[in-house]
């Protein structure tokens, strides 16, 4: 069996995750010229430059990349079957997440992740709509776009906005509309999107990628288009444009999992009115090679399960 130096192998990998010599010193606890030599004398052996250096700026070079996305899953498998070997019944993840997910779904939830599976360590990496799927990223991800062919992919949940504002403001709508004479226990009439017109759209850019996409999509479903009188509101993020919803500043579009079991979700009232479809799935996303681990198929039925009890995916 030919083998690259092998001390080498953990030191390129400090080096490519933390994007820095000195770092991955701090962290091995050596000199920097030691790691220097390390990644000099795994260069020799592969023949192939592993980084691109440019005064302080340090970038993994095509071939680097490649060989980082080998070794770094080879690793955590050694020191995977290691722990098993050794008794500890430990499991430490890095789930890599959005933002708004995160903040209004998972955290909440934690407590009972940790309830459940006391032995599994988890640590929330934040990512984009889009993450880079690789092991030096995390080790599994909540995705949007199942995209690589080296991932297993479980369904949690297909997005959907509706028409949401507080308590308050839907008191002083219903006023406004003439519905707060109804007689009690009356069916609340449905919300047309003439009556949503009325009063100020917060919308969400991100969404869409565009201004007031959301709030086109919604009136486009029912082959209408935004008054050109209508009041809107701008936000980069859901979060920000539901907190000013929070605070009675008119009607934004959300989801199922931002207004999912929170405490603060009695703060809201889901307007009598159509969904949209957003297009876009979220799935949780593992490696394939590392179906078997314990800490992934916990976490993987933890979320299945959740998603279920909290009506994002049907049983």
């Amino acid at each position: 069996m030919r083998l690259p130096p092998l001390k080498a192998l953990p030191v390129f990998e400090a080096v490519a995750r933390l994007n820095s010599f000195s770092l991955a010193a701090e962290e091995l606890a050596v000199s920097q010229s030691a790691i220097s030599h390390q990644i000099k004398q795994l260069e020799t052996y592969l023949g192939e430059k592993l980084f691109w250096r440019s005064g302080r700026t340090l970038t993994l070079t095509d071939e680097g990349r490649q060989y980082l996305d080998g070794i770094g899953t080879a690793l955590l498998q050694i020191e995977r079957v290691s722990e098993q070997l050794l008794g500890h019944e430990g499991a430490r993840l890095r789930l890599s997440v959005f933002s708004s997910f995160a903040v209004r779904w998972l955290v909440p939830r934690l407590p009972d992740l940790q309830r459940q599976y006391p032995q599994l360590e988890l640590a929330l990496e934040m990512s984009s709509e889009s993450p880079v799927l690789s092991d030096r990223v995390a080790d599994c991800f909540i995705t949007i776009k199942p995209a690589s062919a080296a991932f297993s992919y479980e369904l949690l949940y297909t997005e959907r906005l509706f028409p949401v504002c507080s308590q308050d403001y839907w008191q002083r709508m219903r006023r406004e509309l003439g519905w707060d004479a109804q007689a009690p226990g009356a069916d609340t009439p449905a919300l047309t999107p003439e009556h949503v017109s009325g009063f100020p759209l917060l919308s969400t850019h991100s969404i869409f990628d565009k201004a007031a996409g959301d709030w086109e999509a919604w009136y486009g479903t029912v082959n209408q288009t935004i008054p050109a009188d209508a009041r809107l509101q701008h936000f980069s993020h859901m979060l920000l444009a539901l907190e000013a919803a929070r605070f009675h500043q008119g009607i934004a579009l959300t989801n199922d999992y931002m207004l999912s079991t929170r405490k603060d979700s009695g703060d809201f009232v889901r307007l009598p009115g159509h969904a949209v479809m957003t297009g876009d799935t979220f799935y949780f996303a593992w490696k394939t090679s590392r179906r078997h681990e314990r800490g992934i198929q916990m976490l993987r039925r933890w979320l299945v399960d959740e998603a279920i009890l909290g009506g994002l995916r049907n049983e």
